[in-house]
């Protein structure tokens, strides 16, 4: 039978993607994901590439053409078809994750009302018009004065330069740059910070229900061990912007004679916000897993008590028939299943994330960033060292 839960995504509806499906760039639901990439690339880095070729930026002209700048390459040709890439991906597995909550019983049958409320509200919420042409002014005017009052040009770059008056002078590539290719690759971060908006919504919505949580589950979060994998579904976005963030830093170190150390905290501060970010509101459950878990202990306490008394008075005390020998005996194994059981029970996380998927998050927004080692260590000496470890 259908359910509401069925139609819930994170990344269906509003004003984008009907545009998609307008201008063919999209067949429902998310099909034809290589014609919205070669329409962003084509946007963006494109006419870049062709402006600086015709006004002598591209490989030369400047302190910096285009050629050499990491940080428009990055931006334009990495993190934003990985910003659009993550569509598929999120709306595939956020929605099954949403599925699961009736699938596995978790919603009480006069709970499901709010439960269908709970997802109706966050899908009228994410189709705003209003909220997403918002999200795109926000891009357009203040990340334009952002970058136009905080960026800072010590050299000639190829999209302008500062000029007497203190001014940024802008190319005509620059122009285009300033225009639409930062606008729409704000744009698109921004969006995905507000789709993730729509999910906190939604489990804040759905953390407010009385779910009925089994301490005896083996994910040893009460049946709700499939919400950790829900933060691996946002990992191409985390990994667009650690890309772009060891591109600026790179750039940095290239171009300023900056090291890598300078950036310790930084780093430490990036990672550790983006992994927040997509972990928080997982802890909305915590109430709800803690009295599971007490009310678990407090059930299998009362149990244990009462199967221990009776083996004792049957094994022990010699209440025992005589035909009946211990050895073979099932209740040994039912008392040593009777305790695994309890471990369970004892060992139930109040966060529903297992280790292994925040290290797989940990690894996937760290990586970008090891490259820069390079530019403290030759890569010629760390093959040396390789070898010498491992010949």
């Amino acid at each position: 039978m259908d359910h509401v839960a069925d139609d819930f995504s994170l990344v269906l509806g509003g004003p984008l993607h009907r545009l998609y499906l307008r201008t063919h760039l999209a067949r429902a639901p998310l099909d034809l994901l290589h014609r919205r990439i070669i329409a962003a690339v084509l946007m963006t880095w494109v006419p870049l590439w062709v402006l600086t070729a015709i006004d002598g930026h591209a490989s030369s002209g400047s302190a910096i053409p285009l050629l050499f700048d990491l940080d428009a390459h990055a931006r334009l040709l990495v993190a934003l078809p990985l910003l659009v890439g993550a569509e598929p991906i999120v709306h595939r597995r956020i929605s099954a994750i949403v599925q699961q909550f009736t699938e596995r019983g978790l919603i009480a049958p006069e709970d499901l009302p709010r439960f269908d409320a709970a997802v109706a509200s966050s899908m009228r919420f994410r189709n705003s018009a209003a909220l997403e042409v918002f999200v795109l002014l926000v891009a357009f005017v203040a990340g334009q004065w952002l970058w136009m009052t905080h960026t800072s040009l010590r050299v000639p770059m190829w999209y302008g330069a500062h000029g007497a008056d203190g001014i940024v002078h802008l190319t005509v590539a620059g122009g285009w740059y300033a225009l639409v290719s930062l606008p729409l690759f704000r744009f698109l971060v921004l969006r995905w910070f507000f789709r993730m908006s729509v999910w906190y919504r939604f489990l804040w919505l759905v953390s407010r229900i009385p779910l009925r949580l089994n301490s005896l589950h083996p994910d040893r979060t009460g049946g709700l061990g499939f919400l950790g994998h829900g933060i691996l579904a946002f990992a191409p976005v985390l990994l667009a912007q650690t890309i772009l963030f060891s591109a600026v830093v790179a750039g940095r170190i290239w171009r300023e004679g900056a090291t890598l150390p300078q950036f310790q905290l930084d780093i430490l501060a990036i990672v550790a916000c983006l992994m927040m970010i997509v972990m928080l509101p997982n802890a909305f459950f915590a109430m709800q897993l803690e009295r599971a878990w007490h009310a678990g202990l407090r059930e299998f306490g009362d149990l244990g008590s009462r199967y221990v008394e009776g083996f004792r008075q049957k094994w022990i005390a010699g209440d025992r028939p005589a035909s009946e020998s211990l050895v073979g005996s099932a209740d040994i194994q039912s008392l040593a299943d009777l305790a695994n059981s309890f471990e369970v029970v004892r060992s139930m996380r109040l966060l529903p994330l297992g280790k292994s998927t925040v290290l797989r998050l940990a690894i996937v927004v760290v990586l970008p960033l090891l490259p820069l080692t390079l530019t403290m260590i030759p890569l010629s000496e760390m093959i040396e060292r390789a070898i010498k470890i491992f010949v």
